[in-house]
């Protein structure tokens, strides 16, 4: 099947941007003039513009010219659960390097997510993922043994670990995501290129099942100079708003 003319026109504005013709700041060609020289129709102008503009590389809209944003990739929250979909649709390129897996005893932290006992035999695997060959996240996942035991026969540098699980049976249902920042340790300065002390994103996840059972808890560290997140919202239709964010998403 060939690739839509607006999938083709998005992805080569995104090369325009990432290789720098367009520099943060600077407006894109207008709809005319991209009209013009791709030879194609206002709504594959604003198609190819709308899907720049979810990836986070440009702004403005609604009458207002399009801008080219700081090129750090922008993650919508949404897509948590989907590190290489998200690259993908973003026209990045995935990667990712098991640096360890094993058996071993809960931290205490991953066991107070997990509700289980401290010192818990679980499994945990330590991840370096990347955009281009560039690393841009350090994962680390700690899954309670009966789950976790799965994927010591399954590759995970070569394909999805939740896509495994849920293909193996396990009920992966809902997660919990909580944000903050956090200064890099030797770990993560050594698998991310960053120096001792450097800010990253922090991502803590408790994944679970349909009945409430905690599968999984996850802390991933993004370095803050390549990647944000985005958060969406919109009014609510009724009264007061909530003051404790509180996320449910079903794993992709």
């Amino acid at each position: 099947m060939a690739t839509p003319l607006h999938a083709r026109l998005s992805a080569e504005l995104r090369e325009r941007i990432l290789r720098g013709d367009f520099r943060p700041g600077e407006p894109l060609p207008s709809e005319a003039q991209l009209r013009e020289e791709f030879g194609t129709s206002r709504g594959t102008v604003r198609a190819a513009l709308a899907t720049l503009r979810h990836a986070g590389l440009i702004g403005g809209g609604q009458g207002r010219p399009p801008v080219v944003r700081d090129t750090t990739l922008s993650q919508p929250f949404e897509n948590l659960m989907s590190f290489s979909s998200w690259a993908e649709r973003a026209g990045r390129r995935p990667g990712q390097h098991t640096l360890e897996i094993s058996r071993r005893a809960a931290s205490a932290a991953a066991a107070n997510a997990l509700g289980i006992d401290a010192g818990a035999t679980c499994v945990d695997y330590l991840r370096v993922r990347s955009l281009d060959d560039e690393p841009v996240m350090l994962e680390r996942s700690t899954w309670i043994l009966d789950v976790g035991r799965l994927l010591f026969d399954f590759d995970i540098d070569a394909g999805s670990v939740y896509g495994h699980l849920l293909d193996s049976g396990v009920d992966l249902q809902t997660a919990r995501h909580t944000m903050d920042a956090v200064p890099a340790d030797e770990t993560d300065a050594a698998a991310l290129g960053v120096e001792v002390g450097a800010p990253l994103l922090r991502e803590r996840r408790v994944a679970r099942a349909s009945d409430g059972t905690a599968i999984e808890y996850g802390d991933d560290r993004y370095r803050s100079d390549r990647v944000t997140f985005t958060f969406d919202n919109s009014r609510p239709t009724s009264v007061g708003l909530a003051h404790d964010l509180r996320i449910l998403k079903e794993p992709s």
